[in-house]
């Protein structure tokens, strides 16, 4: 069987996580969970040769050393440098383009915490089996909470052992409708992970999406190597319309599917999230640096100098890095992205 290619997308603005994760260095190439940053982990998610192919990752020119430095010797791995960000459906398109038609691809976010390979292996082998019949593949992640700031994907039909048909996908809900989700257990979050056959994907995007396809074809056929480094031609790429890949393939196409996948995910999306996966004291503690806490409950100390001290605290975030100092409630934490700091890097 053919391996699976894992096609990583790669970047990100560095706001969510401010003042640790920065534009120069965003959250996928900082260590958050243990020694190995996000996208080492991505990496090494995929890395039986005997189901992988060697990585196709995604990413801007900035990034560009990180991946360098953190892909390190692996061999026959491709870098595809965007000349600008234009969402998830032009960054997959590029790496379907440069693949063979018949080649599997599982689309794969670098900056997610998984905490169960063995889990996320057998959800991927299921979704490439889905895949090389032309199905167009979402990972549905096993909702554990009434999350608001997650998609979801309702379960349709079954298609063979332990996948469905997706009946549709649902924006980010409020919370009643995202209690109500998690009761009905029809619903799953939608992680952005997807598996599809490159030539099927390019098929639908032609479909549902011709003019983005054209342009991203043009950037591809106009574009230049440089060792393991394709660069598209900027000019194409720059007038192309950007979307998602929900929007502009996967909510349109008639083969969606969708394949169960409890493997402890997160998305890392915010300090309270990461305090979250890090957490293991009945108190909810996390302290990562010099602190000491006192009489505090579920409170979130990373500090690189000095030291902290807190006393009687609960759901607050303190996080010293550098000349930046961040304090917030966990509730306030969604704001972070909007300081100046964040926001005017």
């Amino acid at each position: 069987m053919t391996p699976i290619t894992p096609v990583i997308l790669c970047g990100g603005s560095g706001t969510r996580l401010w003042p640790k994760s920065r534009k120069s260095k965003p959250k996928p190439f900082i260590p958050l969970v243990g020694e190995t940053t996000l996208f080492e982990q991505t990496v090494a998610r995929c890395g039986d040769t005997a189901r992988f192919a060697a990585p196709v990752v995604v990413t801007g020119a900035a990034h560009v050393p990180h991946v360098q430095a953190q892909l390190g010797d692996a061999p026959d791995a491709r870098i595809i440098v965007e000349p600008e960000g234009k969402n998830t459906a032009p960054a997959i398109a590029l790496a379907a383009l440069r693949l063979p038609e018949d080649a599997v691809m599982l689309v794969c976010p670098s900056d997610h915490h998984i905490a169960d390979g063995g889990a996320f292996a057998e959800a991927a082998m299921r979704a490439a089996e889905l895949a090389r019949d032309d199905w167009m593949v979402s990972f549905g992640i096993a909702a554990t909470a009434p999350e608001t700031g997650y998609g979801y994907i309702e379960r349709g039909e079954p298609i063979g052992e332990r996948a469905f048909r997706t009946a549709r996908f649902v924006e980010k809900p409020d919370l009643e409708r995202a209690k109500q989700f998690l009761a009905d257990g029809g619903f799953a979050w939608n992680g952005g992970i997807f598996a599809f056959r490159a030539g099927a994907f390019l098929a639908e995007l032609e479909r549902h999406r011709p003019d983005m396809l054209g342009r991203v074809r043009a950037a591809v056929e106009k574009g230049s190597e440089d060792g393991r480094c394709f660069h598209p031609d900027g000019t194409a790429f720059a007038s192309i319309e950007g979307d998602s890949v929900d929007y502009a393939v996967m909510e349109n196409t008639g083969r969606a599917a969708m394949v169960p996948a409890d493997m402890g995910w997160s998305d890392i999306g915010n300090w309270p999230a990461l305090r979250d996966v890090l957490a293991t004291g009945d108190d909810g503690n996390v302290v990562r640096g010099e602190a000491e806490l006192v009489d505090c409950t579920n409170v979130m100390v990373d500090s690189d100098g000095p030291r902290v001290s807190a006393i009687g605290l609960s759901d607050v975030i303190i996080v010293v890095d550098g000349d930046e100092v961040l304090v917030t409630t966990a509730d306030g934490a969604q704001k972070v992205g909007k300081l100046q700091g964040a926001a005017n890097q």
